[in-house]
């Protein structure tokens, strides 16, 4: 018999890809789940391509092919100048999963939530204002109601706004902000490969600069985003602010100018977005467990936030059915995966930003640093790789 509504086996706070992982892996293993979810903020995302290896993730969880066509537009591979001035080039489609996805991130939410509701998982619109323990029951506040599960996923992103009331600290790596321009680029239709038909360009592209990293693709529905990245405290000194300064900056680079040559005038408006890499300390506890960006945020350099949020989820998720099953240490082997993947995450981070030694300059100068301390801390030598 399915338990009142709002008493549940699990509260999964977060209707983004690690919660609906979650919810999706738990419903599936017997338990009774309340999704909890609010309007996703807007302009709050920088844009997100989705690796190929996540197609076993959605696929595993029953998603893959309830995915609508206008949520995602395929990305054959990657583009960089970085490290010196001339484009290297990895290709999707000779791996085992074909293309990889650039996600337009609200449809996309969307379409896994009606995957979750489908598969049984109660969505309950709202958000968590307060959480507490008492006895063996978590008992919430969303927007009034109280709620009392066993269980509890905090995917409520980087802010891991659970996490941080059960006493969890968000400990930050970076400051990273990404100054963000979205137009409109090709007829809708066009979407052949590599710019065929006139249509756009189906890989992404990142060049270097002195103050941080350019980056540009093309989205669903016929349109074209570029970002500049750099550290908050740098966006003036390299003229960031202003669409005229951004629009300057932008014609010093090489690829991504051309790249977006069909824009002859600054863009009417810039987002300026948060995207900086932190971790949440620790990232589970008896009875609760964080998931996706709630438990570690990566660089988007590394293009993996959907694929870890997809991941996690789904360990949280394992984590949970085991501590329900009788192993008190399940949370804590978790939060030593989450931990162990981070650590592995930010030494590739140091070595990539260390590849690039053209530019002596606040920003290289602050991940040369830092890259020297992890790799000495990781016990790796100069010029070494994993």
């Amino acid at each position: 018999m399915t338990r009142p509504w709002n008493s549940p086996d699990v509260l999964v706070a977060g209707g983004g890809p690690a919660g609906v992982a979650a919810a999706l892996t738990l419903a599936s293993r017997g338990a009774d789940v309340v999704l909890v979810h609010s309007a996703p903020e807007a302009g709050r995302r920088v844009l997100e391509s989705l690796s190929p290896l996540a197609q076993p993730l959605l696929r595993g969880l029953g998603v893959l092919d309830r995915l609508p066509s206008g949520c995602h537009a395929p990305c054959y591979g990657n583009q960089s100048a970085w490290g010196g001035p001339s484009l290297t080039a990895s290709d999707f489609l000779h791996g085992p999963y074909g293309a990889g996805w650039h996600v337009d991130r609200a449809p996309f939410d969307a379409a896994l939530r009606r995957a979750a509701r489908a598969a049984g998982v109660r969505l309950h619109a709202g958000s968590v204002r307060s959480v507490a323990r008492h006895g063996d029951l978590w008992q919430a506040t969303v927007c009034g109601t109280v709620m009392t599960a066993p269980y509890l996923v905090d995917a409520t992103g980087a802010r891991a706004r659970l996490a941080r009331r059960l006493g969890a600290r968000v400990a930050h790596i970076d400051h990273l902000v990404a100054v963000v321009a979205e137009e409109p680029v090709c007829e809708p239709g066009h979407d052949g490969p590599s710019g065929a038909r006139g249509g756009p360009e189906r890989t992404s592209l990142v060049e270097s600069t002195p103050f941080g990293w350019w980056y540009t693709a093309s989205l669903p529905r016929g349109r074209h985003v570029v970002m500049a990245v750099t550290d908050a405290d740098l966006v003036a000194a390299a003229g960031l602010r202003t669409p005229d300064g951004w629009w300057t900056a932008l014609a010093a680079t090489r690829h991504v100018r051309a790249r977006a040559a069909h824009r002859t005038t600054p863009p009417g408006r810039l987002r300026f977005l948060p995207a900086g890499t932190s971790r949440t300390l620790p990232p589970a506890g008896p009875g609760w467990v964080a998931a996706g960006d709630a438990a570690a945020v990566t660089d988007p350099i590394a293009a993996r936030g959907i694929t870890h949020a997809l991941a996690t989820g789904i360990a949280a998720a394992t984590a949970l059915t085991e501590e329900a099953d009788g192993d008190p240490r399940a949370p804590s082997r978790y939060a030593a995966l989450v931990t162990s993947v981070h650590d592995e995450f930010l030494r590739a981070r140091a070595t990539c930003y260390r590849a690039e030694e053209r530019w002596d300059t606040p920003f290289w100068t602050r991940r040369h640093t830092a890259a020297g301390v992890t790799r000495r801390a990781a016990g790796a030598t100069p010029g070494s790789s994993r």
